[in-house]
């Protein structure tokens, strides 16, 4: 897998794409899976910071537990609705999926749990152009950046 300094390095302008919706807000949402395999969406904060994307929980939060248990994760944007008649301005969406890597509590005194990604795919979803295709572009450390277009 990888960090998000790889991405960077192979798929700059992607990279910058993703990171813009990522940035875009400040909350986030995370699908985590609890102890019988059901999935769990959490609203979380994320950090892209020295190369790594990093996100954390709080003491004791079922997600920090859950991630623990079983690291796999898929974090998505926030997803904004366009308006109406203005499509073609709608940034998109964007999700990062892998494997959490437990870091340890948080430096800051709170003992929250501090998580990098160790990342597996990284997806960019958006309109063409001219706003009448649907443009799925998404990248893995094995296969490199893919683009389809779907009506």
């Amino acid at each position: 897998m990888a960090t998000w300094q790889d991405v960077e390095q192979v798929e700059p302008g992607f990279a910058r794409r993703v990171l813009a919706l990522f940035d875009a807000h400040r909350h986030k949402t995370i699908a985590t899976l609890r102890a019988d395999g059901s999935p769990r969406i959490s609203g979380i904060e994320a950090a892209f910071e020295d190369g790594r994307l990093s996100f954390g929980s709080m003491p004791n939060a079922r997600k920090g537990a859950d991630l623990r248990r079983d690291p796999r994760f898929a974090l998505h944007s926030a997803t904004v609705d366009p308006v109406e008649g203005s499509e073609a301005t709608w940034p998109g969406e964007a999700k990062i999926s892998g494997r959490a890597i437990y870091a340890g509590p948080t430096t800051d005194g709170s003992d929250a749990d501090r998580f990098y990604a160790d990342i597996a795919e990284v997806v960019h979803t958006h309109l063409n152009e001219e706003a009448t295709k649907l443009v799925v572009e998404w990248w893995t450390p094995t296969q490199g950046l893919r683009r389809v277009e779907r009506d």
